[in-house]
């Protein structure tokens, strides 16, 4: 947040007008973040493809709360180009054509190419990047007609790295950006110094690390389209790195200082012969996962030792799509000369609406002074508190208890008995993990808890693990080379002597990804942690998103009774109240 005072009252409001995980923020005109989150919450709808990102169901209600007496508006949109460079290249060497889908060299790259061109080249660019704003400038037009309003476009590589700068503690660090593409590359380098940002070096070709992992995600017959590269990471735990398939993905990408270079022949005779394997069923689909992310890692980890060796800082940000790998940012650290790194809540695209928003800022406010302190990721909307009152009236809820003082103590008791509680408090989190306010949690001392949430609640792979949401004082206790990690954005490895204590969060591999609690950071949920541990010798809890696989965290009071009514949650915490259903006040009374 800047400290310089601006007379004007200006609003800045950020967008990520992407085909995927479109959002929106805003900035004040003292440089303070007021709002963030991506659209798909208040639409409930996954990824929010190909929808706006200044919704009409939302923009008057924010504009009206956060803008009410502002005069100038700044609409910063996330992307210089509407069709980037590399698509065009692709047109012409015929990747798209009907023609060039089905030419032997392009056969085996069909599977995802139709989906990309359909939704990408399409959609995107008619709908969500030309789109981008109008929706916005509309509504001020009708409320605000007097307003002066100005739409201005930032390099979406720029736009991650300004949310995960101006987001971090550091007043110098070396900046990586990686995704699929940007607008001219996929990958961007910089320097932060007090609060300016200097590109070093774009790669702009169209090797690309994200699009490597999605066609891993493929691979092992997930849809990346629906963000389904999480799945690949927890399947990775379950295998084993295989020579075979090693040696056939390893050609594909070199690390060639701060590049890359692609080796076409490798790729198109690798991917096939990885499939023909696969229909073969002479390779499990987890050793796929497993030696995928190794050599993800290891690309990835070059590329940061060289930028490492001619940086000059010791602090690391990092942003971009493939930053949301917690395998891979958990050895960040051991691997590299780095000692310090941080990762934004948000470090895909929907974070880039409040890069957009911080970049705008700076560019009227060049001398602005940036306080380097951690970003709250607590940005997002509140519960309405008239809908839970209205909820409590007329629900008919048989057992509803208003705890104003004890609220964190009462829910610990009822985890401690092993409760699922659905725990919903103050503002929504920007980004894709929920951490502590959007929560589902559960007592990690039980190891049957992994299976009761997949099957009763998440409806979801057996295999995907559970998150640690740890006190940050018994965090060297728990796990080895204890690192702490605010936005659940890093996998660790536990102390095999703590294993047994929390089974519940423990991965296959011994790991978990674990969120760092402190009292300063986050009060109540650090308070109901405490609680956990007082009443049960255990510092941390099982913590999973408030949602359903395939919808998004909760938005609403009636998203959250909705989710609990329709699965096996036991207790549902908003703000001081507490609803438990019947049939769990039952069994703990008997």
């Amino acid at each position: 947040m800047a400290n310089q005072k601006n007379q004007n009252k200006t609003c800045y409001v950020g967008l990520c007008t992407t085909y995927h995980d479109p959002a929106i923020a805003i900035i004040d005109d003292q440089g303070a973040v007021l709002f963030a989150e991506a659209t798909e919450r208040c639409l409930q709808y996954k990824r929010g493809l190909n929808c706006y990102p200044d919704s009409l169901t939302q923009i008057s209600e924010l504009i009206s709360h956060y803008a009410e007496n502002v005069t100038d508006f700044v609409i910063a949109r996330n992307w210089n180009k509407q069709r980037p460079w590399y698509e065009i290249m692709w047109w012409l060497a015929g990747y798209f054509s009907p023609a060039g889908l089905t030419l032997s060299r392009h056969k085996k790259l069909s599977t995802f190419l139709p989906k990309y061109k359909l939704l990408h080249m399409l959609a995107c660019q008619k709908y969500s990047m030309a789109g981008g704003g109008l929706n916005l400038v509309r509504m001020l037009r009708e409320l605000k007609p007097d307003a002066h309003i100005s739409i201005v476009d930032f390099n979406h590589h720029l736009c991650h790295a300004a949310v995960a700068c101006y987001s971090s503690p550091y007043e110098h660090a070396a900046c990586v950006i990686v995704d699929s593409f940007g607008d001219h590359g996929s990958s961007a380098f910089y320097q932060y110094n007090n609060g300016k940002i200097k590109r070093v070096k774009e790669i702009s070709g169209i090797e690309s690390l994200g699009f490597f992992y999605m066609r891993l995600t493929e691979l092992c017959g997930f849809d990346w389209i629906k963000g389904e590269e999480w799945k690949v990471m927890g399947l990775a735990a379950y295998g084993e790195v295989n020579a075979e398939v090693c040696a056939l993905l390893k050609p594909m990408l070199a690390v060639r200082g701060l590049g890359f270079k692609q080796n076409l022949a490798a790729i198109h005779s690798g991917f096939p012969k990885i499939e023909q394997l696969i229909e073969d069923k002479s390779i499990q689909i987890e050793d796929i996962a497993c030696t995928g992310q190794h050599v993800f890692e290891n690309f990835m980890l070059a590329l940061l030792n060289h930028f490492s060796s001619r940086s000059g800082s010791n602090n690391l940000v990092l942003g971009g799509g493939c930053l949301l790998n917690s395998s891979l940012n958990g050895k960040i650290l051991a691997e590299t000369a780095f000692q310090s790194v941080h990762i934004p809540s948000a470090p895909g695209d929907d974070g880039t609406a409040l890069g957009a928003a911080y970049l705008a800022y700076q560019q009227d406010h060049p001398h602005a002074q940036w306080n380097a302190q951690t970003l709250t990721p607590y940005l997002g909307s509140s519960i309405d508190t008239h809908a839970l009152q209205r909820l409590l009236k007329f629900g008919q809820h048989s057992q509803v208890f208003h705890y104003p003082q004890t609220i964190a103590d009462e829910t610990a008791k009822l985890l401690a008995q092993g409760a699922l509680v659905g725990w919903v408090q103050g503002r929504a989190e920007y980004g894709p993990r929920a951490l502590g306010n959007r929560s589902i949690l559960a007592d990690p001392r039980q190891g049957s808890m992994r299976d009761k949430i997949n099957n009763r609640v998440k409806f979801r792979e057996q295999f995907r693990p559970f998150a640690p949401s740890i006190l940050d004082e018994y965090g060297d206790k728990y796990f080895e080379n204890y690192q702490q990690s605010p936005y659940m954005e890093r996998t660790l490895k536990f102390k095999e002597q703590v294993c047994e204590k929390v089974p519940a969060v423990v991965h296959v591999d011994g790991t978990g990804r674990l969120q760092t609690v402190k009292h300063h950071w986050n009060p109540r949920f650090y308070q109901l942690i405490e609680a956990f541990r007082t009443a049960t010798g255990i510092p941390l809890l099982l913590n999973t998103s408030f949602n359903v696989m395939g919808k998004p965290i909760i938005h609403t009071v009636e998203d959250a009774v909705s989710v609990f009514y329709t699965t096996g949650l036991d207790v549902l915490v908003i703000d001081d109240y507490m609803i438990i259903k019947p049939e769990f006040m039952l069994a703990i009374q008997g």
